[in-house]
């Protein structure tokens, strides 16, 4: 069966009134909506193009090997990272039984990441626009916001998280600070709310100049990372006299200990359950798939495997000291002795959490909110819009409540495996790649991506079965073996579905976006 494609139709379409703001082409050759409906062969709508969702010419594109390796080098180093890997030490596992478990995840991780990654770098397109493919130009606004959900609500967690070391670096400078931290306001003390309120607004200021810098700022970010985690390191190492313990006292073996390290590895490949769906939203400014490959393994399996080396010593050096056992570097931080020494390794967490803050919850919210209303927001207005909801949810409330962490967060982040397995397996088995980029922008009937009334419900009967696995597995007790592998069973369980129900016959038209893309200024 013939793909069907859009009639030519001409909107004439003027960009908003905002584009002055930076994150719009300026006027001339990329303010050209009438020549762009023409070139593609159909209407251009305005109710799903814009110059923040419109794909980016390949010439001109910025991101590197080396951006996509200090996306992962600052996002790896997490602090919610370095507690879950120490966590496996708590558990029983030994230094090498850790380093196997994040070796597993990080192969799946790598092969993951360049099947999505190289979505980005054909199509050029962000998230939303992506899941248009497979969910329709309306039913990709499920994927999109249920992606965006999460990240919002963890980029005000986080933002919290961050302002706790903040209000310890500035009690360690000014210690009379001390006496504003007693009280509470809605929840946070004065000084809390005074940390939590400067790097809200850091962050925003830093996203409102675009994705261009938040690519600079990761590259400015990682090497700071890596050093000062390195230092945290080999300074715990030579408190514990030149060695480690290469295990707690209830060191696991036998089958436990397997069925530890695979749960390990697959709760790693979990934890960025969220980044895989939305790693199109970078590489669509990758400058070749070569690019990503090369970014992807040295900031996946090798940078993974340096910080499997300092979670061990990091976690057998104190335990060897006092028997305890740390959940994140910012305990061996507070116990620095040396106040200087303590101020930089905050600033450090600090530079890290935002780091991590940006790229893994900014990002995602801010294109699932420029889609959801293309005619009234840009990258900048939905990137400020993204941090009052973050601010207006009270996060450190959130977080401090075990019920929203475990049902609301906990329930939409089970329903990213589908996600995942819907768009992979429309994507890569059903199209093979092939992809009409202008049709992703057209409300035309006869588009591609149009189905039924914007939606395509195959994508939606295929999520039912897997999201009602996966919640089942996330919240019932009964399945708690499985529930470091939800994420593949769901998105498994999705593609198949999904594979089985779609029309394998058809054939699909491979059109670039080229006449419709606009200049990168991501």
């Amino acid at each position: 069966m013939m793909q069907k494609t859009s009639p030519v139709a001409v909107d004439q379409v003027d960009l908003p009134a905002s584009s002055d703001v930076g994150t719009y082409p300026a006027p001339g050759e990329d303010a050209l909506w009438p020549a762009i409906a023409v070139e593609a062969g159909g209407s251009v709508s305005p109710s799903l193009y814009n110059a923040d969702l419109a794909p980016t010419r390949t010439k001109g594109r910025r991101w590197t090997a080396y951006s996509i390796f200090t996306l992962w080098a600052n996002d790896v180093h997490s602090l919610g990272n370095y507690a879950f890997a120490i966590g496996l030490f708590a558990l029983g596992l030994g230094g090498w039984q850790i380093l196997l478990a994040l070796g597993i995840g990080a192969a799946l991780l790598f092969a993951l990441l360049n099947f999505s990654g190289f979505m980005g770098v054909k199509t050029g397109v962000p998230f939303p626009v992506m899941s248009r493919i497979s969910f329709g130009i309306r039913g990709a606004q499920i994927p999109s916001l249920l992606r965006g959900a999460v990240a919002i609500a963890w980029f005000g967690i986080q933002t919290y998280l961050a302002s706790v070391v903040f209000r310890v670096l500035l009690v360690a400078m000014f210690p009379a600070l001390a006496a504003m931290d007693k009280d509470s306001i809605l929840g946070l003390s004065t000084l809390g709310w005074i940390a939590f309120a400067v790097l809200w607004v850091v962050q925003l200021v830093i996203v409102s100049f675009g994705m261009e810098m938040i690519r600079k700022y990761e590259a400015f970010a990682g090497p700071i990372i890596l050093v000062t985690m390195a230092a945290i390191a080999v300074w715990i190492f030579a408190e514990a006299g030149g060695s480690i313990a290469w295990s707690s006292d209830n060191a696991l073996q036998g089958g436990e200990m397997w069925l530890t390290i695979f749960a390990g590895g697959a709760l790693w490949v979990s934890i960025y359950g969220t980044f895989v769906l939305n790693f199109c939203d970078f590489t669509r400014s990758a400058v070749s798939k070569k690019a990503v490959v090369r970014g992807n393994f040295w900031g996946i399996p090798i940078n993974m495997l340096v910080f499997g080396a300092i979670v061990v010593v990091m976690a057998g050096g104190q335990f060897k000291i006092n028997g305890t056992i740390i959940e994140s570097p910012s305990d061996i931080v507070q116990t620095i002795p040396n106040t200087l020494f303590l101020v930089l390794a905050c600033l450090a967490l600090l530079i890290l959490t935002i780091a991590v803050n940006l790229m893994a919850n900014f990002v995602a919210p801010v294109y699932a909110l420029t889609n959801l209303f293309p005619k009234r927001l840009n990258f900048r207005r939905a990137a400020w819009i993204s941090g009052a909801i973050g601010l207006v949810i009270l996060p450190w409330n959130l977080y401090n409540n075990p019920l929203v962490i475990v049902y609301f967060l906990g329930g939409l982040g089970a329903l990213l495996g589908p996600l995942f397995g819907v768009v992979m397996a429309d994507y890569w088995l059903i199209r093979r790649g092939k992809i009409n980029v202008p049709d992703l922008y057209t409300e035309s009937p006869l588009g591609a991506y149009f189905y039924k009334k914007g939606y395509n419900p195959k994508a939606i009967i295929a999520m039912v079965p897997a999201a009602s696995v996966a919640l089942l597995i996330a919240f019932t007790p009964a399945f708690a073996a499985a529930a470091p592998f939800a994420w593949f069973i769901a998105a498994g369980i999705a593609a198949v579905v999904y594979y089985l129900i779609s029309d394998r016959r058809q054939r699909h038209d491979d059109v670039a976006g080229d006449a419709i893309a606009v200049a990168s200024t991501h």
